[in-house]
């Protein structure tokens, strides 16, 4: 093919004398430019299929995109009341999230919260615990049933003033690689310097902070890498108690710490609940003892709903759940002073 075009070129050039106007550069420059775009196609050719496939994957990118989830968190609207109290309804709730139909997780879920009153819900993994917080905050609807705040049903309401009403601590606090101060004020524009301080001392995370060499200023690394896991939990605290929320969800904040940083954040926990509507979702039923009302929930239905003493007195499942996890607790500690024994 080259051959060819380097003949019909020359042939062009010996007959520019019958008044064409063709030269050797204009053969060079043709055959060149036919040479580097032959390559470049060569090049080009096996992407052609990756590119139909790209084609059809950003079809589904953009679907994705494009559509409007069912609970929309940048809505404008929504009913914005003046206030809020903290009283809390469920009515007949039930749920089963969407990606498991056929797997019920509420069955018929009904309960109130007074304003200020703390209740605890307890139970086995998977029974519907954490999963009454998500209702409230409004990550998913209930199949049957309503969820309401003061009267107001949750899907009349305003999301994003629903969610500025409730601070929530969660098993595993997220901090960014910033500072402490900047982490505890994260979420809210305009906090001022006493505010953040106020919060960090409801979360009894003031002190600590205090004795650090730039104080508020302090880097905290990675995911909060440069601070033990207590210190984590406190400022996660501080965090949803900055914007003096009425409504306090505490999903196994504790869960994760070892005893002794355990006490110290279940002390800051109990200052931060005082006149607030709490909801604990609790793994170590030590941590609840003074709610004022522990629900049981078992295979998505309220089996007991009493005081500590009470629920105690009856012997039921919660008195189940509270005798097995302090064997279990007992056993940890016995192995434990077997091994040092040994070691020593």
């Amino acid at each position: 093919s080259y051959a060819l075009a380097f003949w019909y070129g020359i042939s062009l050039i010996l007959a520019a004398c019958d008044g064409n106007s063709y030269s050797s550069s204009d053969l060079l420059i043709v055959f060149f430019s036919v040479l580097i775009g032959a390559m470049q196609i060569g090049q080009a050719a096996p992407y052609i299929e990756a590119f139909s496939v790209a084609r059809g994957a950003a079809a589904t990118i953009f679907s994705i995109i494009d559509r409007i989830p069912p609970i929309d968190s940048f809505s404008d609207k929504g009913l914005v009341p003046d206030g809020v109290d903290g009283k809390i309804a469920f009515r007949n709730v039930h749920f089963n999230y969407p990606s498991r139909p056929d797997v019920k997780i509420l069955q018929g879920i009904s309960f109130d919260v007074i304003p200020g009153q703390t209740v605890a819900l307890v139970g086995t993994s998977g029974c519907g615990k954490s999963t009454c917080v998500q209702l409230l905050q409004r990550f998913y609807d209930p199949i049957e049933g309503s969820v309401s705040i003061d009267g107001n049903e949750l899907r009349d309401l305003h999301l994003g003033w629903l969610r500025e009403q409730m601070g929530v601590v969660g098993q595993e606090p997220v901090l960014f690689g910033t500072s402490i101060g900047e982490n505890i004020c994260y979420g809210r524009d305009g906090v001022s310097q006493e505010e953040m301080e106020r919060a960090a001392k409801e979360a009894n995370a003031h002190d600590f902070i205090q004795r650090l060499p730039r104080k508020y200023d302090t880097l905290v690394g990675e995911r909060g890498a440069q601070l033990s896991g207590g210190q984590k939990q406190r400022i996660a605290i501080a965090r949803a108690l900055v914007r003096q929320p009425k409504i306090l969800l505490l999903d196994e904040a504790t869960s994760a710490l070892d005893t002794q940083s355990e006490s110290v954040v279940q002390k800051a926990l109990d200052k931060a609940r005082q006149g607030r509507t709490t909801i604990i979702v609790a793994h170590r039923l030590t941590t609840i003892r003074n709610a004022d009302r522990i629900i049981v929930i078992k295979d998505g239905v309220i089996q007991e709903d009493g005081t500590h003493d009470k629920l105690m007195a009856k012997r039921g499942i919660y008195y189940q759940l509270v005798v097995s996890q302090q064997g279990g607790e007992q056993d940890s500690k016995r192995s434990s002073f077997d091994d040092n024994s040994e070691s020593e």
